[in-house]
C-alpha cells in the first residue's frame, strides 16, 4: 500500500522541473537521495506514533490526543475538503491527461476521464475491503513494471559522451527540493492502515522503513538511468521525460504501452488515497457527533460506505474545479500544499508532547537521535509550508480559506451537541 501510494504520478513529472533548478548532476541526484533521508526520517517519526498509537484514524488521532478535539476536528475537516480529496482530484487528473491521448473525449475529455475513475474506484472499494486490496496490489506490481521499463531504456540507451554534465541554472535548489519532497509525498498514508495491522508495535516499523528504502531506491536509479540517457540539459527541455527513453530504445509501440501504464500507475495511487482518505473520514465522524454517519461501517463490505461516498462527491466537485484551471493538476497540487505540510509540522511536534505528557506509555519503536530526529522533521514541515504559500498561487489561499471555514463549522456542532 506504501509504495502504491508514494511512486505514483510525481515520478513522471517532476525530473525536469528538479532539473531546471539545480546546476549539476551531482547536485540533482544529491537533491533526490537528501529527499529519501529526509523520508526516513518522517518515516522513523510516525513509526514511534503509529506503534505507540495505533488507531485507524492516523494523524487524526494523534493529533486530537496531542491537542484536543478541537485541532483535532479541524484536521480532519481540512482532510477532508482539501487534503485527501484534493489529493484524489490531482491524481485523477493526471490519469485524465494520459487517458484522454489513448480516447479523446472532446475539450473536457481529461476531466471526463478524471471523474470516471473517481466514481469507478470509489464503486470498488464499496465491494468491500479485500477485492480493493488484491486491485492495489495488482496496480502497484505494474507501476513498477513502469519504472523499471524507464531505468532499463535508460541504461540500455546509447550514453552520453560525458559522464558528468554541469550547467547554468534556472531556479533554486530549494525549489527543486519543493517538487522533490511532493514526488515522495504519500508515506504518511500508513498512519491510517495503523488500526488495521497486526502487530502494529513490530509491523509498522517494518511498513515504513522497508517500505520508503525501496522508494528510494527506485527514485535514484530511475532518475540515475534518466540522466545517463538525456543529460542534465536534455532532462531539463523533456516534457515527457519517461516516455522519451523508452521510445528510443523500443519504439513508438513501446512508448504507447507505457502511456497505459502510466494511467494504471496513476490508478494505482488513486485507490490507495481513496482507501486511506475514508478511513480518516471514519475517524472524524466517531468523534464529532453531528458527523457520526460518516463513523458506520458497513457489515457486508467492512469499509465505510457513508465515508466513501462524500468523500467521492467532494472530489467531483474538485475536478469540476479544476477543470475550469488551465491546469488541473497543478491547481489542486496548489490548492493541498500549505493545509498539508502545516499540519505535518503539528503531527511532528506532537512527538515531542507526548514524549512529555505520557512518558510512562510503553512503546513499540523509540525514534532514535531523539529530540534530533523529530526536530529535523519539524523543520523541513516548517520549510515546505512557507515554499508553498510563497512559490503558489490563489489555489492555496483557497485552500486555506476552506480550511478556515471548520471553525464555524466545529462551533455550530458543539452547540448543537450542548443543547442536547
Amino acid at each position: 500500500m506504501l509504495v502504491g501510494i508514494v511512486i505514483g504520478i510525481g515520478i513522471f513529472k517532476t525530473p525536469p522541473i528538479a532539473a531546471a533548478n539545480v546546476s549539476s548532476e551531482a547536485e540533482f541526484l544529491a537533491l533526490w537521495v537528501a529527499g529519501g533521508l529526509l523520508t526516513l526520517v518522517g518515516a522513523l517519526c510516525y513509526a514511534e506514533l503509529g506503534s505507540t498509537y495505533p488507531d485507524a484514524g492516523g494523524e487524526y488521532h494523534y493529533l486530537t490526543r496531542a491537542y484536543g478535539r478541537s485541532l483535532g476536528f479541524l484536521f480532519g475537516w481540512g482532510r477532508m475538503t482539501v487534503m485527501q480529496t484534493g489529493a484524489i482530484a490531482a491524481v485523477a487528473f493526471v490519469y485524465g491527461d494520459y487517458a484522454t491521448k489513448l480516447l479523446p473525449l472532446g475539450a473536457y475529455g481529461a476531466a471526463v476521464h478524471a471523474a470516471s475513475a473517481v466514481a469507478a474506484l470509489t464503486i470498488l472499494q464499496l465491494l468491500g475491503t479485500t477485492l480493493s486490496g488484491r486491485t492495489q496490489l495488482a496496480l502497484t506490481g505494474l507501476t513498477l513494471t513502469a519504472i523499471g521499463l524507464v531505468a532499463t531504456s535508460g541504461f540500455a540507451a546509447e550514453p552520453r559522451p560525458s559522464t558528468f554534465e554541469t550547467a547554468p541554472p534556472t531556479g533554486a535548489a530549494g525549489l527543486a527540493m519543493v517538487f522533490i519532497l511532493l514526488t515522495y509525498g504519500g508515506w504518511n498514508e500508513t498512519a491510517y492502515l495503523s488500526g488495521e495491522v497486526r502487530e502494529p508495535g513490530r509491523n509498522m516499523v517494518r511498513v515504513l522503513l522497508l517500505g520508503t528504502s525501496v522508494v528510494m531506491a527506485v527514485y535514484v536509479v530511475t532518475n540515475l538511468a534518466l540522466l545517463s540517457m538525456l543529460g542534465l540539459s536534455g532532462l531539463r527541455r523533456a516534457d515527457t521525460v519517461m516516455i522519451e527513453p523508452v521510445a528510443a530504445t523500443f519504439g513508438n509501440f513501446g512508448a504507447a504501452m507505457l502511456s497505459l501504464i502510466v494511467c494504471v500507475t496513476a490508478l494505482s495511487t488513486l485507490n490507495a488515497t481513496i482507501f486511506t482518505g475514508a478511513r480518516s473520514n471514519l475517524a472524524l465522524g466517531r468523534d464529532f457527533r453531528p458527523l457520526a454517519s460518516l463513523s458506520r461501517l458497513s457489515e457486508d463490505i467492512g469499509a465505510p460506505a457513508n465515508a466513501l461516498l462524500l468523500q467521492a462527491a467532494i472530489a467531483l466537485v474538485l475536478v469540476g474545479f479544476g477543470a475550469q484551471a488551465r491546469n488541473g493538476f497543478q491547481t489542486m497540487v496548489e490548492y493541498t500544499a500549505p493545509v498539508f505540510w502545516g499540519f505535518m509540522l503539528l503531527v511532528g511536534l506532537s512527538l515531542f508532547l507526548f514524549r512529555w505528557s505520557d512518558p510512562e506509555r510503553s512503546r513499540g519503536f523509540s525514534v532514535p537521535l531523539y529530540p534530533l530526529t523529530p526536530a529535523l522533521f519539524c523543520m523541513t514541515s516548517a520549510y515546505l509550508f512557507y515554499s508553498s504559500v510563497v512559490y503558489t498561487g490563489l489555489g492555496a489561499i483557497l485552500g486555506i480559506a476552506i480550511l478556515a471555514l471548520g471553525v464555524p463549522v466545529f462551533l455550530f456542532g458543539r452547540g448543537e451537541i450542548d443543547r442536547r
